[in-house]
């Protein structure tokens, strides 16, 4: 079966590479393949599905929708499944944080969502300079891939991108103050640098490497960003909805930004949906002037209205998330312990953790050595040098302790203990 992929589908694919499998099932963090092998889920649809698959609360009200005749496709037309999501966000998410937003449906992947928010900054400021950050990822159409920082994904645009500049993230100068650095070019004139339209950063650094800004070093570059009179955005496409245990990822900084965006695990089950957060007096849109044939997905209404229903009107949850990402950061500290010192080092907040190895290879060897354990894991940061986990925010602690201890095995296997000889 196999061989219907390579023969016809394009060369692009890349996930189905390193889990060359065919899966035909999937419920909460398993998944099994056409054979019948069940591997524990690591991956979690990069993200998006911090609810499990299949997740029954939530796919059993979609389906009955579904079965009921609700309408699907519906542009921006108003629906009832888009005023129950509407009412239940602003009720549960934004109104017990004090939050304040205007929400806007866009094209239905992050990458859109990223476009319409970048845009709108333009647009409201009347510049065009747009801050990004190093390591960055916002995603992989035009305008987003101009405010990723790899190298080879801007390359594969096949024309130069323009009206972003990329400062140091917090902790990529060592020792440094990058936010002295920051402050330094943004407010000299002789810089060469033009006042910004917004600042974009991701609280976590997801396929950068999980790198984690403070909060003091957010705070400042907020403050910055008021300064200069640039919107602060805040990607939380994959660091939201629950990833790193509160519903936002800026949540406890004090932080409030400008405009936040959101997709992947939105809708509660994998379903395509992304939203703007926006302030109100940011709201300067003309009608039509960002839009999409697929920006009224009323199965993700649906479904995004079930996942926070069940899942955020109270604090079980993030409690749950909170306390396997201890669990999580035990063990990986261990791990990184029980090898040869500098090898390894834990990173990562939440249930948004890894392991970043000094050697070029290891994180993918580890990781290739795990699917044939039976553990779906991917790499990240430069070089694919971080073993990245992002399992399901429902996953029991039977999976998650049973990864984590293949985890630890095919370290030492691969790298040895501290007090053994090092391998090749």
């Amino acid at each position: 079966m196999i061989d219907i992929f390579s023969k016809h589908e394009s060369q692009v694919r890349s996930y189905c590479r390193s889990f060359p499998a065919v899966f035909v099932s999937a419920r909460g963090s398993r998944m099994t393949d056409a054979t019948g092998r069940t591997y524990i889920d690591l991956l979690s649809g990069a993200g998006a599905l911090n609810y499990g698959h299949n997740n029954p609360a939530i796919v059993e009200v979609v389906a009955d929708y579904l079965a009921g005749g609700g309408i699907v496709h519906s542009l921006d037309l108003h629906t009832q499944a888009k005023a129950d999501f509407i009412e239940c966000f602003q009720e549960v998410i934004l109104q017990p944080r004090g939050l304040s937003y205007k929400l806007q449906f866009p094209g239905p992947t992050g990458t859109n969502a990223i476009e319409a928010a970048v845009k709108l900054a333009r647009k409201a400021t009347g510049r065009v300079n747009v801050v990004a950050f190093t390591n960055a990822y916002h995603g992989m159409t035009l305008g987003s891939l101009g405010l990723t920082a790899n190298l080879a994904k801007r390359k594969a645009a096949g024309v130069p991108s323009i009206g972003a500049v990329f400062m140091p993230y917090d902790g990529f100068l060592g020792d440094i103050d990058t936010m002295a650095v920051i402050r330094a070019m943004l407010r000299s004139d002789g810089s060469g640098v033009e006042a910004p339209a917004a600042i974009i950063l991701e609280l976590v650094q997801g396929e950068g490497g999980l790198n984690v800004a403070s909060t003091v070093w957010l705070r400042r570059l907020a403050a910055l960003a008021a300064k200069l009179g640039a919107l602060l955005i805040v990607d939380d496409v994959q660091a939201g909805n629950g990833r790193t245990g509160s519903f936002f990822s800026f949540e406890g900084t004090g932080v409030t930004p400008d405009v936040v965006v959101l997709s992947k695990s939105l809708s509660g089950f994998g379903a395509p949906f992304s939203l703007v957060l926006i302030r109100p007096e940011h709201d300067v849109w003309k009608p039509g002037e960002h839009n999409g044939t697929f920006r009224g997905n009323n199965l993700a209404f649906v479904g995004a209205t079930k996942a926070l229903n069940t899942y955020w009107r109270d604090t079980a949850l993030s409690s749950a998330v909170c306390r396997k990402a201890e669990v999580v950061s035990r063990r990986l500290k261990r791990i990184a312990n029980a090898i040869q010192p500098g090898l390894a080092r834990p990173k990562g907040r939440g249930l948004f953790q890894g392991l970043e190895f000094s050697r070029g290879d290891d994180a993918r060897l580890i990781a290739a050595s795990l699917y044939v354990a039976g553990i779906m894991i991917e790499t990240c940061g430069p070089d694919n040098r971080v073993l990245k986990l992002l399992p399901a925010l429902t996953i029991d602690d039977q999976d998650l302790d049973l990864a984590l201890d293949h985890i630890e095995d095919e370290v030492i296997k691969l790298l040895g203990r501290a007090d053994l000889p090092l391998s090749a």
